[in-house]
């Protein structure tokens, strides 16, 4: 009996269909893109005024206190110092994800125990986004990077072949 033929999906394959797909209708890719990040940044406003809303509720304040707290907590301003641009905060940077992450899903636990569904999708979607995009990046400009140059980062890369070296190994006997 014959197996029906599945087709293989491969990683360089989807690669390459979308670099076809760019250089044949690259009009219709721009707009695709911008309108995915539009949606992303819509979606991660929506859901930074969910957060605020949640923490003003928490506090017992209002949304504008709540707010102005959150941007004093997480804002960073330019500082020049031995004639380098340095960003400075009030946090640190290894803290500054994991406070974000943990907002959000708190605002996550929030929302699911009040039986909020679309809020809850909003700040799910939102949490999701910001544990994976670390790695998105990191893949992303690895690939990037494969495209045009030969070595990756994090690899070896690759011995060159030559066809018409024949390679052999050798050892003497002792007598």
């Amino acid at each position: 009996m014959a197996q029906p033929s599945i087709p293989i999906f491969r990683s360089t394959q989807i690669l390459g269909f979308l670099v076809r797909t760019a250089i044949a209708k690259p009009k219709l890719v721009l707009v695709l893109v911008v309108a995915a990040l539009a949606a992303l940044a819509g979606t991660i406003t929506y859901t930074g005024y969910l957060v605020i809303g949640v923490v003003a509720e928490y506090l017992g304040t209002g949304r504008v206190l709540a707010g102005l707290l959150l941007g004093v907590v997480f804002a960073r301003f330019p500082l020049i110092r031995e004639r380098r641009l340095r960003l400075v905060g009030l946090l640190p940077k290894p803290v500054r994800r994991p406070l974000m992450v943990s907002l959000v899903a708190l605002c996550l636990v929030h929302f699911v125990w009040h039986g909020d569904n679309v809020p809850a999708l909003f700040t799910g979607f939102v949490t999701v986004f910001l544990l994976g995009f670390p790695w998105l990046r990191r893949t992303l400009f690895d690939r990037a990077l494969a495209s045009v140059f030969k070595f990756v980062p994090g690899r070896r890369p690759p011995k060159p072949a030559d066809d018409m070296v024949i390679e052999g190994e050798f050892k003497e006997k002792k007598e």
